[in-house]
């Protein structure tokens, strides 16, 4: 007999919402996970007084007037705007590029100015056959030195001669001064931290922590009538199909007296410095704090074991992926699929929080069209 409706393996975003929502419509959930803590990679830490995010910064950020007043339900966000900065060779840039970084580089002053220096920079190449040559193309020699090479070679750890064009899409260059590093009409920090509004969407639903769902997967799936998977979909097909690859990461905290970088977040773009940024996280919530709480964040191979942060979403692991997708659907009856692992997706908060009640919805709709 099952104790319970819904397990959920992941105590993260998708997992976390998707039992908020089944649990309000009535069915009883149990969320599992194998970390010691709650909230998945948003998780934060309270240290000397600062909320410190432990696996990288996490800024909400949405257009969708749903999902914002879905998170406001749960916690009071502060008006921190993501304005990031570059560190390049002893100096400081305006990020995302726009037009104060084009007066930096070029002394341009208006938008028609910058256009013209644009057009007078860039590398001819009719058809670009790497990366490299494509943002040549776009931009010119001097922002692809500065921006792009060195710190994509720290995140794919090969030479952006060897990447495919399409691993940067667009790269948007703003005429004017805007410096905001989202377009959305919502942005923020929570001001008690992810972790706190993590714990009150889970409020009043059994959470098991240090709970590792494969060590005793048949007892598990016995405990309940469905199974909402949020972890590593090859993992959970004991990788039939082969491995799928990610982009991991590793976190050094370190405490300093007084005011450390004056900004949230700074990219370092010179490859000879091994992090790829450096976060100061008092500053996401206008801390004044006489001390201060930064995480360098390195790039590091992928290997199983590891954390998997971003799905690589390439021609190789998008066929093995589509091989799981294809299992995961004949067992539907049983087990749901959701999140950036288990859908090998990319998903910024806002949008795992989308599909999490997307997914809820429809299962709620189907199990009052069994029970009618």
């Amino acid at each position: 007999m099952h104790i319970y409706d819904y397990l959920i393996v992941g105590a993260g975003l998708f997992g976390s919402v998707f039992a908020r929502e089944l649990t309000d419509a009535g069915f009883k959930c149990l969320i599992i996970d194998k970390r010691p803590h709650t909230g998945g990679n948003v998780y934060t830490e309270k240290r000397e007084g600062i909320d410190v995010h432990m696996y990288g910064p996490h800024i909400f950020h949405t257009s969708d007037d749903r999902i914002w007043a879905y998170v406001n339900r749960f916690t009071k966000f502060n008006h921190y705007v993501n304005r990031p900065k570059v560190y390049y060779k002893g100096k400081i840039y305006s990020f995302p590029i726009n037009l104060f970084t084009l007066y930096q580089l070029y002394g341009v002053k208006t938008p028609a100015e910058a256009q013209k220096k644009l057009e007078e920079v860039k590398v001819p190449i009719k058809n670009p056959k790497n990366l490299e040559e494509w943002v040549l193309s776009q931009v010119g020699q001097e922002i692809y030195e500065i921006f792009i090479k060195g710190y994509t070679m720290k995140q794919w750890m090969c030479d952006p001669k060897e990447l495919p064009t399409f691993i940067i899409r667009r790269l948007p260059i703003r005429l004017t001064f805007d410096d905001n590093y989202f377009n959305d009409c919502y942005q923020g920090i929570p001001v008690e931290g992810y972790t706190k509004m993590m714990e009150r969407l889970q409020a009043g639903i059994e959470v098991r922590l240090n709970t590792d769902y494969f060590a005793n997967k048949e007892y598990f799936d016995g405990t309940a009538r469905k199974v909402v998977f949020t972890g590593k979909i090859d993992e959970f097909f004991g990788y039939r199909f082969g491995e799928l690859e990610y982009r991991t990461l590793r976190f050094e905290h370190e405490m300093h007296k007084g005011d450390y970088q004056g900004n949230a977040i700074i990219n370092y773009t010179e490859y000879e410095i091994p992090y790829t940024r450096i976060c100061e996280h008092k500053h996401f919530t206008f801390g004044q704090q006489e001390h201060t709480i930064i995480t360098k964040e390195y790039p590091e191979a992928w290997s199983r074991g590891k954390e998997p942060y971003y799905p690589i979403n390439n021609e190789r692991n998008n066929k093995i992926y589509k091989q799981y997708a294809t299992l995961s659907e004949e067992l539907k009856d049983k087990y749901i699929f959701g999140g950036r692992l288990a859908e090998y997706k990319y998903y910024d908060m806002h949008q795992v929080i989308g599909s999490a009640l997307a997914k809820a919805k429809k299962e709620i709709e189907f199990q009052k069209s069994t029970c009618s």
